[in-house]
């Protein structure tokens, strides 16, 4: 497993920058015992809101690494974090999607086509 390096900009230090954990391909996003609870709770349909959101951040953050650099040392590493990135994306865009303009288009679409 690769780390970045830590990055220094000259300033006051006013925290200590740590690397972030690059999973290889083949590793499995790491979890915790409230990871995987939170997960399948939510695939129970039964999982309550700090659940519901340890869930979503595990997938988006861990699972998908969002908030890391998609590009590795072989272009098949840097294909995998990719793929993992744009399934998150596909989550963030519906969480930001204009239901009420879907909503809109999905009826006109219905009517056309209906």
């Amino acid at each position: 497993m690769k780390t970045l390096p830590a990055v220094t900009t000259g300033k006051k230090k006013t925290g200590k920058l740590r690397a972030a954990r690059i999973p290889h391909g083949a590793e499995p996003a790491p979890f915790n015992v409230a990871h995987a609870t939170a997960i399948q709770a939510l695939a129970a349909g039964v999982a309550n809101d700090g659940q519901q959101k340890t869930a979503l951040d595990w997938i988006l953050k861990d699972a998908c690494g969002l908030p890391l650099w998609p590009y590795r040392e072989s272009e098949r590493e840097t294909c995998i974090a990719l793929g993992r990135q744009f399934v998150g994306q596909q989550i963030m865009g519906l969480m930001n999607v204009n239901v009420s303009e879907l909503r809109k288009r999905e009826g006109l679409e219905e009517r056309e086509h209906g």
